[in-house]
């Protein structure tokens, strides 16, 4: 039996893949990270990430996708 660790994207290391398992925060941040199209059970890869508090960047479904530190750190995400 493997062990999947849950994490926020944050917390991911850089090359990192894994599941979008939820997102707390609002319902506009909700709304607007769907209208990006990272949902639950959404495979992301970490690509990159700022130092203080910047920008991550992301890939799902062959499409690159920076997002703002505070947006990063509600997503929850199994990791592989």
């Amino acid at each position: 039996m493997s062990d999947k660790t849950e994490t926020t994207l944050n917390m991911m290391r850089t090359g990192d893949s894994g599941v979008v398992v939820h997102m707390t925060g609002g319902r506009h941040m909700i709304n607007r990270l769907d209208a990006l199209g990272i949902r639950q059970g959404k495979r992301i890869t970490k690509l990159s990430s700022m130092f203080m508090k910047g920008p991550v960047t992301i890939k799902f479904d062959e499409v690159q996708v920076a997002i703002g530190y505070r947006m990063s750190n509600e997503i929850v995400v199994k990791l592989d």
